[in-house]
């Protein structure tokens, strides 16, 4: 009877602890699971390499099986109405899908995304205590940043659904400032060999923006202020054809009152006012000519400008009319 007894015992150690066992790693259970049959293509490879995800971050983007889509396919598979949305998205338990972007001048914007999905993912496995830890660090160092983009990106947030602000700064933060405090560098080490290499992307294509938007801007000052000078220009126009008719029709009264040499003395300066109009018109002219070729040339860059802004928005889909 004791043998049984002590055999019962036994078992149930062995059925409890298997059960501990299962229940400590399930995480690792499910990641093993997700990955027991998947093969990484080679884009979503280089996606890790080029961010610098350290192993363990690596086998996070893997478990979700991240996907590069056509503008289609990714609206399909992103349903959130999230900021991020026009880039990429992370649904739990689903995966991860990043939008395909191939303009040339928007380089590292996939890898970005990549990242700052990723980082949700690895949000949604950290336990009650370090989550408060992290949330605590990001909203400190928050407070102190000036960048108006990223201030307003996150206002954005609060302002559609306070309760992601604290997993969205996890991510903006990591993948676009450059300096961080020592000890959010420390937790963020973890996971990238060289964060700052996924910032150095972010300012990569965000310079395309701010190049375009910058030689606009230029044009708009230019324009403004030729307009001005071609307003004023054509105001004295006007006087001086006032001056030049009310001139002519004074000599013509000395010629009809045949006041000869008076007609003569007033000829040269007549001429000289109608030499001067003359030049006016040509001046104003050309500058009229500048204005138009600087017209052309700020609305082929605005064009250039909303071109880029279309490549990264996965409402705007070619050879469909936008939304």
């Amino acid at each position: 009877m004791r043998l049984k007894f002590i055999v019962r015992w036994i078992l149930l150690a062995i059925i409890l602890g298997g059960t501990y066992l299962v229940f400590s790693n399930a995480q690792n259970i499910m990641d093993w699971y997700a990955l027991r049959n998947y093969e990484p293509p080679k884009r979503i490879v280089q996606l890790a390499d080029d961010t610098t995800m350290k192993p363990d971050l690596r086998r996070i983007f893997y478990v979700n099986h991240p996907q590069l889509n056509d503008k289609v396919e990714f609206n399909q598979n992103c349903r959130k109405t999230e900021q991020s949305i026009v880039l990429g998205c992370y649904v739990e338990n689903q995966g991860i899908y990043l939008l395909e972007v191939e303009d040339k001048r928007l380089q590292g914007v996939v890898e970005v995304t990549a990242a700052h999905e990723v980082l949700h993912a690895v949000y949604d496995r950290l336990n009650s205590k370090e989550r408060d830890r992290v949330d605590k660090m990001t909203a400190s160092f928050f407070k102190q940043i000036k960048d108006e983009r990223i201030n307003k990106t996150v206002e954005n947030y609060r302002t559609d659904d306070s309760s992601i602000v604290a997993n969205e700064l996890h991510s903006i933060l990591a993948t676009e400032v450059m300096d961080l405090p020592a000890e959010l560098e420390e937790y963020y080490g973890q996971y990238f060999n060289d964060r700052k290499r996924v910032v150095s992307y972010s300012g990569q294509y965000e310079q395309a923006f701010i190049k375009l938007r910058n030689q606009v801007d230029r044009l708009d000052e230019q324009l403004q202020s030729l307009k001005n000078q071609i307003e004023a220009s054509q105001v004295e126009i006007e006087q001086r054809n006032a001056e030049i008719e009310q001139r002519r029709r004074e000599l013509d009264r000395m010629l009809a009152d045949n006041e000869v040499e008076q007609y003569n003395a007033q000829v040269a300066n007549f001429n000289a006012l109608v030499g001067s109009y003359n030049r006016l018109i040509n001046s104003t002219k050309q500058k009229v000519n500048y204005y138009n070729q600087l017209v052309q040339e700020r609305n082929s860059l605005a064009t250039a400008e909303q071109e880029l802004v279309d490549a990264i928005d996965s409402n705007i889909i070619p050879g469909e009319k936008s939304r």
